[in-house]
């Protein structure tokens, strides 16, 4: 017979069910969670290829082996407005453990702030946190023939040109993307076109080919042109040069003193999860992001791994700090689109 791990909140009838001989299915708060007994569906909200879904796929295996030897964990892709078809679908769906999400910037702290009339919830209330994954920074990224020899070379003829001379592409109006390229023209003084496209792959085409002369992208996106060159990494925009980009600097120390941007990866389920529910596939998330790797996997694709505490209140406490610290960056740019 196939072994089956269940969770419980009562240890007694775990060993009553081991000592007959038979899987343990025990309730918690009514409700059993067996990962074993169909897929876990892990959806993304962005097309297949891009960094997010690249992040599920890493994390979706180990994922698996931590919650049960026999379960399986599926990726399902549900792109659409940044995310938010994906949250508002989740919302939806039984609170069971078998669907949850890769959630990001775009659907749980954005959405909230500039997608006006688009999302019809709430990031914090209407879904179970069940932990962080990472934090990274994200990369700008120019045409070749468009960059300067140096990075803040490259950063003085942004700051130079003309208003409105130079294009830049995204993956997407009101997205990360383009709230971080509004956020350097803020901080240069200038003002950019902005170029929009429908995924990070064809940002990133349009930047080698030059059809945009620049962007900032999400380092999973980049990092295959960037590596062969077709296209120049300039600078990073978290606090310190991320590990696979040594030679990279930030922006802040490129010429845009006080820079700093980064987003964010979760994973959360639907609202109304029991317990220990949550607290398996928390501590499934944990034991994967341990895992030197799975971390060394995720690093190579553009992604860190969070290390602080990482328990289901910490991560809704990371999505309420989150989603106050865009309120203020959509303020700040005026990025904001209705329906």
């Amino acid at each position: 017979m196939r072994r089956r791990l269940f969770l419980t909140a009562g240890a007694g009838s775990l060993a009553a069910a081991v000592a007959a001989g038979r899987p343990a299915a025990v309730q918690a708060q009514g409700t059993a969670f067996a990962p074993a007994s169909k897929p876990v569906t892990v959806v993304s909200g962005y097309s297949p290829g891009g960094s997010t879904d690249i992040a599920a796929r890493l994390l979706a295996d180990r994922l698996a082996a931590h919650l049960d030897p026999a379960a399986r964990v599926v990726v399902e892709n549900r792109p659409g407005a940044s995310g938010v078809i994906a949250a508002d679908w989740l919302r939806r769906q039984a609170p069971d453990g078998h669907t949850v999400m890769l959630a990001e910037t775009g659907s749980h702290a954005i959405a909230q702030n500039a997608l006006v009339g688009w999302n019809k919830y709430d990031a914090v209330a209407d879904f179970t946190h069940l932990g962080v994954i990472g934090t990274p920074p994200l990369i700008l990224v120019a045409n070749n023939a468009f960059a300067a020899a140096t990075p803040a070379a490259t950063v003085a003829k942004l700051r130079d040109a003309p208003r409105g001379s130079v294009t830049y592409a995204t993956s997407g109006v009101g997205g990360i993307l383009h709230l971080a390229t509004e956020m350097l023209a803020q901080h240069l003084g200038t003002q950019f076109v902005h170029v929009p496209y429908r995924s990070g792959a064809q940002m990133m085409q349009a930047i080698h080919t030059g059809e945009a002369q620049f962007g900032i992208a999400a380092l999973a996106s980049a990092n295959a042109m960037v590596r062969d060159g077709l296209a120049r990494g300039v600078a990073v925009t978290g606090t310190e040069r991320f590990p696979t980009y040594p030679d990279t600097p930030t922006l802040a120390a490129s010429g845009v003193p006080g820079f700093e941007f980064t987003h964010f990866y979760i994973l959360a389920g639907p609202p109304g999860m029991a317990p220990a529910v949550s607290e398996a596939l928390n501590r499934a998330l944990v034991a994967s992001l341990a895992e030197e790797s799975l971390r060394d996997r995720m690093l190579a694709a553009g992604h860190d791994t969070w290390r602080a505490p990482n328990g289901p209140a910490e991560a809704r406490a990371f999505v309420e700090r989150e989603v106050a610290r865009y309120r203020e960056i959509v303020r700040r740019t005026g990025v904001r689109l209705e329906s």
